[in-house]
């Protein structure tokens, strides 16, 4: 209960910081190459289809929820190694690790070793405001870990990591597994043979 008084006392620089770091994110992720929005031309919330060249390049997709772990993760990793610090430290700190992973994520090693390694065969990259989402889709799981007892951001995770995975063949596990470790059969699987 102590992180959600604590969540209400997290001083409004800690919001501008990270609005600036989001902002320094899109300007680096400009300068490297990457499209503002998806070259289809247009926004969507939601973007369902996995196998197609859409995906990563709206402000959601069945990788949103991954994003949304990511916060949990790393607000326990904050309570663990950062407990002493202000919220508002370790929210900064669980953003910076995502900001740093978006932009590796589409460095042309990371979206090489995707379409070796996973089941992102056409994969190219994220557009910029899909980046943005994933971060604050990161920022979202980071206060729920935050107001919920850990039991239920357990039972979130895993609910949405069997989602992902009934649907689409893939979620966070397998994505980290397979960028990591291949395992051949689990790339058959996941395309569906």
């Amino acid at each position: 209960m102590g992180d959600i008084a604590q969540m209400a006392r997290i001083d409004r620089r800690y919001w501008v910081l990270l609005a600036l770091m989001i902002a320094a994110m899109a300007v680096t992720l400009l300068a490297m190459g990457r499209v503002p929005i998806c070259t289809c031309g247009t926004i969507k919330l939601w973007h369902g289809i996995v196998n197609s060249p859409e995906n990563s390049q709206h402000i959601a997709d069945w990788y949103s929820p991954s994003h949304v772990i990511h916060g949990f993760i790393f607000y326990w990793i904050s309570w663990l190694a950062l407990r002493q610090n202000p919220m508002g430290v370790r929210l900064l700190a669980a953003a910076a690790i995502e900001v740093a992973w978006e932009i590796a994520e589409n460095t042309p090693m990371i979206i090489n070793r995707y379409r070796e390694a996973t089941m992102a065969l056409g994969y190219t990259g994220d557009s910029i405001i899909n980046s943005v989402s994933d971060v604050i889709m990161m920022v979202i799981g980071f206060t729920i870990a935050m107001r919920l007892p850990p039991r239920w951001t357990i039972i979130a995770a895993i609910a949405m990591e069997l989602l992902a995975l009934a649907v689409i063949r893939d979620n966070l596990t397998l994505n980290v597994l397979m960028l990591v470790y291949p395992v051949d059969g689990i790339r058959v699987w996941q395309a569906g043979a």
